[in-house]
């Protein structure tokens, strides 16, 4: 006899794509009429600008670049230029057959940029991007379970709370904001340099509305009135919401990922700073589920054919910040540091017997004044190591964020230090047994030898393995033994059977 099955459907979000992939681009910068010819090239920076993200089908594709500036000395020995230029970036992720359009999300970081002069009106810029990819498609899973039981049939039950990803969407803000040093700090004469790092500081998911706030921290380089070059943070405060599709649990949660879209900073004749972006928040829900399954059947009195399949869900684990350290030391004599980055990579991930060890990249660039006067500039790689401990179902999706550096003159070198948080999510691939039928054989012939009662020692076993083997039942074991839960270790069992 075939026992029926019913079907009820979990909605959520699966991972189609998920990877990092890193690309170049070269582009010559020809000087305009006015500035004077290359002396010597001191540095270079960048900052990377999402512009669109599409889904095509077979792929999920972004679209932006990179914001350049070129510092270098002129060869006629007067002060330091700038000149800046736009590098275009595009990438494109393959997705799996037959995957049915979702969601992107886009995490962009530059790597490095580099720039030589190739004559004296020309200059070579090469700048690196790694672009984290990850594609989102909507999934229903097939829960199965019995319509009906016949008496005599034993089922194990087995009730799991899983954190599933369930929305993901964007929201799109604009911030317009001048800017005022305090009277203390140089006052601005030149713009050089500026990148933006947007955080998220307190985030909350509200039923069918998300609610985040935050700073974005606006990092400046500008030669002050009286010819020196400085740096300045300023910090730009957000606070934001974004309506979803559904309603959610008080136990659902949002990552959020801020990536900008525009940025613009001018300098009036009086030195008031304007400040304008455009910052895309790549928001994903996740919401806790009781996933109730049928794990194992038996009948002691009958043979029982099972159809089973093992249920793999695309489960949460938990998301957390680790704040990560670095320091390098860089040769030079240097008077005092007019400017200090760090540029962190994705990390490379490698599987330990306890777990998971990231190799963290990174690239610090320094600006500073020598002890003559004269300004230069040096860099260093870095690489750091930051372990997690996890079984071998455990994934991770680890995003560094640019963080804050200092810099210290040192006898022949320059310190250089960096504090910068990673969001790491956990997720697991371990599937779950699930029975998807029963075939109901003949009852089987009963041996009269057989004691109705069989003494064994409780070990690793549980109830319901015991109660399978011996053809006898939980609910019997338990009534025997007076037991509410599993047994003690090593406790003497009555098992009645037959």
């Amino acid at each position: 006899m075939e026992l029926q099955f019913g079907k009820t459907m979990l909605s959520c979000l699966d991972t189609a794509v998920q990877e990092v992939q890193n690309s170049e681009q070269t582009q010559q910068i020809g000087l305009p009429d006015g500035m004077p010819d290359i002396g010597r090239i001191l540095s270079a920076w960048g900052q990377t600008i999402l512009r669109g993200k599409e889904w095509r089908g077979d792929s999920i594709a972004f679209s932006g670049g990179m914001m350049v500036w070129v510092l270098y000395t002129p060869e006629d020995g007067t002060e330091a230029r700038c000149i800046d230029a736009w590098i275009p970036f595009q990438m494109k992720w393959d997705l799996p057959a037959g995957t049915p359009e979702g969601s992107i999300r886009i995490q962009c970081l530059p790597r490095f940029v580099d720039a030589r002069s190739v004559s004296a009106r020309k200059i070579m810029v090469r700048a690196g991007v790694a672009a984290l990819g990850m594609a989102l498609a909507p999934r229903e899973i097939e829960v199965f379970a019995p319509d009906s039981v016949p008496e005599g049939v034993e089922l194990l039950r087995s009730v799991y709370p899983v954190r599933l990803p369930k929305e993901a969407g964007e929201k799109t803000f604009l911030q317009d904001e001048e800017l005022i040093l305090p009277d203390s700090a140089p006052q601005p004469e030149k713009l050089i340099y500026y990148r933006l790092n947007p955080k998220v500081t307190d985030k909350k998911v509200l039923s069918n509305k998300i609610v985040f706030r935050g700073n974005t921290n606006l990092h400046v380089l500008y030669r002050s009135e009286e010819g020196q070059l400085h740096s300045w943070d300023f910090e730009v405060p957000f606070s934001q919401y974004a309506d979803l599709n559904e309603e959610h649990s008080t136990d659902a949660q949002t990552d959020i990922l801020l990536s900008p879209t525009s940025l613009e900073l001018e300098l009036d004749d009086e030195g008031h700073l304007r400040f304008k972006s455009g910052v895309v928040a790549q928001y994903l829900i996740t919401d806790k589920a009781l996933l109730e399954v049928i794990e194992d059947a038996y009948s002691p009195g009958r043979e029982l054919a099972l159809q089973s399949e093992s249920l793999e869900l695309p489960a949460v684990l938990e998301t957390r910040r680790e704040n990560l350290y670095g320091e390098q030391s860089i040769p030079g004599e240097a008077n005092v540091a007019a400017d200090v980055t760090f540029l962190p990579d994705f990390p490379r991930q490698r599987r330990t017997e306890t777990g998971v060890e990231m190799e963290l990249p990174g690239v610090f660039q320094v600006l500073y004044y020598g002890e003559d006067g004269a300004l230069r500039s040096g860099s260093a790689h870095w690489e750091g190591k930051h372990s997690l401990n996890a079984d071998e179902t455990s994934e991770f999706l680890a995003i560094p964020m640019p963080g804050e550096a200092q810099a210290a003159a040192g006898s022949g070198n320059i310190l250089v230090k960096v504090e910068f948080p990673m969001e790491v999510t956990a997720a697991t691939s371990r599937g779950i047994p699930m029975v998807t039928g029963l075939n109901l054989g003949e009852p089987r012939q009963a041996n009269p030898e057989r004691p109705s009662l069989i003494l064994r020692r409780a070990g690793e076993k549980r109830l319901w393995d015991l109660a399978k083997a011996s053809g006898s039942t939980v609910e019997a074991i338990r009534k025997a033994n007076n037991l509410q839960d599993e047994p003690a270790p090593n406790q003497m069992l009555l098992i009645p059977v037959g």
